[in-house]
């Protein structure tokens, strides 16, 4: 029933708490899982204080417990176990708190455990978080690299050392983080996101140095894998596990077995990259000298041929035979010149034989009318026609007086 109160009928304080508590108390016992944190035993005291926080959500709450009940549970509970407890809720009206009254303890099966981590698993495979095509490839060689450890781990020292000793220059930004318990998953998740967002960062650790079921269970935390999977900076897994895998291992780009191991992967040896460089330099040097070598001979096959090897004999044979040449074609030329002007001077002397004036200048003369025609008969001409003489030095004028045929 509701309390009836106004500014000018206020309830007491009081009246308030013992309200809360007479319908808190009206609770039964309840079954309640949770991880223990914070467990203390007070002094002179046979009473268990502890904070009961939610494996998935960041809210807790108070619990006491008698310690006989805390110690008679086997194999004993410690920060970080994952329990099932038997309590009664109750609220303290003079403290206004509130706390669960633990009356049984049971751990959380490890087959449970397994079977959620299987479920999870399969839930999350479906979506295609652990795809292989998801997966980003590595840098070769990251100048800065990203590490997300428990403070003064071996973990760290792991990969600082052994990274360091393969690749001096590399550098790295430490982000530190709990790796074990409730808060542990959304720790790992903070550091997570600060790496992602710095572009100087290459490749992102997520490292610890193996443990329990128990204890590895953040690394299997589903905001941690979502927040793995959308990271756009590659991340490798260096959880030192091997019987039994986190989800971790499932999204992450990269799985190492161990610290040492991530490492050992994700920066490559100085020693044996020099040596690499220094093989293949003799590799080339050896190439380059095997083929200086092979053209070398063919030049000197080249060179050894006639054409080159005396190049001036086949120019002056080749000038010889051009001189040959020209004093034959010289001697032909005379010779048909020779032949020629011989021709040339019997035919002038058979033109010259037959020529008009030839016949002239041996005594012979010719009559032509007055139209120029020569006389050949006599009669062709009459008594008193004038006819012109043409003799070999020129004209002169006849007159015919009488005609006569022989």
């Amino acid at each position: 029933m509701a309390l009836e109160t106004s500014p000018d009928a206020p309830a007491a304080v009081r009246t308030i708490a013992n309200g809360i508590a007479s319908w808190i108390n009206q609770l039964g016992a309840v079954w309640v899982e949770g991880q223990l944190t914070d467990v203390s035993i007070g002094r002179g005291t046979t009473t268990v204080f502890g904070t009961l926080r939610d494996t998935d959500a960041d809210i807790s709450l108070r619990f006491t417990c008698n310690r006989r009940v805390f110690e008679a549970v086997d194999p004993p509970v410690k920060d970080g176990s994952r329990v099932v407890v038997n309590a009664k809720p109750n609220f303290f009206a003079r403290r206004g708190t509130l706390a669960l009254a633990v009356n049984e303890i049971r751990h959380v099966g490890i087959g449970e455990l397994l079977a959620r981590i299987e479920r999870l698993k399969q839930l999350l495979g479906a979506e295609g978080l652990f795809a292989e095509y998801r997966k980003k490839k590595l840098p070769f060689l990251p100048h800065t690299i990203g590490l997300i450890c428990g403070r003064d781990s071996a973990a760290e020292r792991d990969v600082l050392e052994n990274a360091k000793r393969r690749w001096p220059a590399v550098a790295f930004r430490i982000e530190y983080a709990s790796v074990q318990g409730p808060s542990a998953a959304g720790e790992v998740m903070t550091a997570l996101r600060k790496l992602d967002a710095d572009e100087s960062v290459e490749v992102i650790v997520i490292a610890r140095g193996g443990g329990s079921l128990e204890d590895l269970l953040p690394f299997s935390d589903e905001g941690l894998i979502r927040a793995v999977s959308k990271a756009s900076t590659p991340v490798v897994s260096a959880i030192g596990h091997e019987p039994d895998s986190p989800l971790l291992d499932l999204v992450a780009d990269l799985r190492a077995s161990t610290p040492t191991d991530a490492a050992k992967r994700i920066v490559p040896d100085v020693r044996e990259e020099l040596d690499g460089v220094r093989l293949l330099r003799e590799r080339g040097s050896r190439a380059i000298r095997s083929w200086l070598d092979r053209e070398a001979h063919a030049l000197a096959a080249i060179r050894s041929r006639p054409a080159l090897a005396a190049p001036v004999t086949d120019l002056q044979r080749r000038s010889d035979e051009v001189l040959a040449l020209i004093e034959r074609s010289r001697r032909t030329l005379t010779h048909r010149l020779d032949r020629a002007g011989d021709d040339i001077a019997h035919r002038l002397a058979s033109v010259r034989a037959l020529s008009p004036k030839a016949t002239l200048e041996r005594g012979y003369s010719v009559l032509q009318l007055a139209d120029g025609t020569a006389v050949r008969e006599v009669a062709q001409v009459a008594p008193g026609d004038l006819l012109q003489a043409r003799v070999t030095d020129g004209r002169f004028a006849v007159e015919v007086k009488s005609e006569e045929n022989t």
